[in-house]
């Protein structure tokens, strides 16, 4: 492994083990076994490559979820919603650490323009995961309309979630509450 990969992987561990705030160059180097100048040589900034480390770890994270998800056999229905949010539920408490480093290079974003644009660069293909999340269907064969709404309303679904389960666990919602809320929701709407 080279130093350029060394640095990835030691960022990507000091990210879980420190998160995106707290890490330092040096604290990188140190775990991936290198000098701090290799930083800048092969990345430019600590920022840009706790960026690359974290939207690398998230790859690795959504392939596993993905794999976890085709893996269901409950057909589309009360059951499948249940299932998919009992799976999502069971990631967020298996990656918190994860999730806080993704919450935290969202707050980065907020006042880099940058990365501002590369969240904004990767919208369309979270919205229309989301999308095939919330229905079932293969992302290819979703229509432009069902990603920009459904896949938003999903998006903000799950980062709320995420962000109760995260905050106060023994009083977020599980997928009955979840389902039984968007149900009285979309009752509101007739």
């Amino acid at each position: 492994m080279g130093n350029r990969e060394a640095l990835l992987d030691g960022a990507k561990q000091c990210l879980l083990e420190k998160g995106y705030d707290r890490t330092t160059v040096r604290d990188i180097a140190t775990a991936a076994g290198v000098s701090m100048a290799a930083i800048g040589y092969h990345y430019g900034s600590r920022e840009a490559l706790l960026q690359q480390a974290l939207f690398s770890s998230l790859e690795d994270w959504d392939a596993g979820l993905q794999a976890q998800l085709a893996k269901l056999d409950e057909p589309k229905g009360p059951k499948r919603f249940e299932a998919v949010w009992n799976l999502l539920i069971d990631h967020v408490k298996a990656n918190r650490t994860m999730w806080m480093a993704s919450f935290e290079l969202f707050m980065q974003a907020q006042r880099s323009p940058e990365l501002a644009e590369v969240y904004a660069q990767g919208q369309p293909g979270a919205l229309a995961a989301m999308a095939a999340l919330a229905t079932g269907d293969i992302e290819e064969t979703i229509d432009a309309d069902t990603i920009r709404t459904v896949g938003a309303v999903q998006l903000a679904l799950v980062s709320g979630v995420v962000m109760q389960w995260m905050s106060y666990p023994d009083s977020a919602p599980d997928p009955q509450a979840l389902a039984a809320g968007l149900k009285t929701l979309a009752a509101t709407l007739d």
